[in-house]
């Protein structure tokens, strides 16, 4: 097992990425499982499986930075001495039966800290009509998880969101392999193509990562 710190919060390229998308180019025929767990209780459970899996195959963990900290990042008791890994983790605002999935007109997909920065977002701006669906393992692909959760929105447009630039993170990945399993194109929502994983002026990773919101939910 390997854990890669990862994480975008204007820190620099130094501090940002785990090279995301690197190791999602060696990903074949189930060689290897690669996630990106967003609570502690599915960061638990995901090792749990590991251990008693009987598959044997090495994991590729990309761990958070700012969520060890985040009072929005947290889990009940109940959720460790309960329940299992979830591939894909529902909505917030779904789960808490704020959100009618009837009302969904756009899905968003995403994977880490971005889910937290969009369902905040999307409480803000009082959009309603918007599912945040965050993506706990990249690969192996959770064909049947998404295909069963996304069955819910019926027309809802699906959109994939990333803090990390266009060539790099999981898009370059997902936008091989989402196509099939959804049965049509999906957009994306990410910075524009970079040679640096980020930037290093603060302020300007705040003004990118606003306008990456906007766009969202444009």
């Amino acid at each position: 097992m390997l854990l890669l710190p990862h994480g975008y919060e204007g820190q620099g390229p130094d501090h940002s990425s785990a090279r995301i998308e690197r190791f999602l180019t060696l990903c074949a025929q189930d060689n290897m499982t690669v996630a990106q767990p967003s609570t502690p209780a599915s960061y638990f459970h995901l090792l749990r499986w590991q251990v008693h899996s009987p598959l044997t195959r090495p994991m590729i963990v990309f761990t958070p930075k700012s969520l060890l900290r985040a009072k929005v990042s947290t889990s009940l008791t109940r959720d460790f001495t309960e329940g299992y890994f979830r591939a894909v983790l529902d909505d917030r605002g779904i789960t808490e039966q704020r959100i009618d999935p009837a009302a969904i007109q756009r899905v968003l997909l995403c994977s880490g800290k971005v889910g937290y920065d969009l369902m905040a977002e999307r409480d803000k701006r009082e959009r309603n009509d918007v599912a945040v669906l965050r993506m706990e393992r990249l690969y192996p692909l959770p064909r049947q998880t998404l295909t069963d959760l996304l069955g819910r929105f019926g027309d809802a447009e699906i959109v994939w969101v990333q803090d990390e630039p266009a060539n790099m993170g999981p898009w370059p990945f997902m936008s091989q392999h989402l196509p099939d399993v959804l049965g049509g194109p999906i957009r994306s929502v990410t910075r524009i193509q970079s040679s640096s994983p980020s930037v290093g002026s603060l302020h300007r990773h705040e003004e990118e990562q606003r306008d990456l919101l906007d766009r969202a939910f444009a």
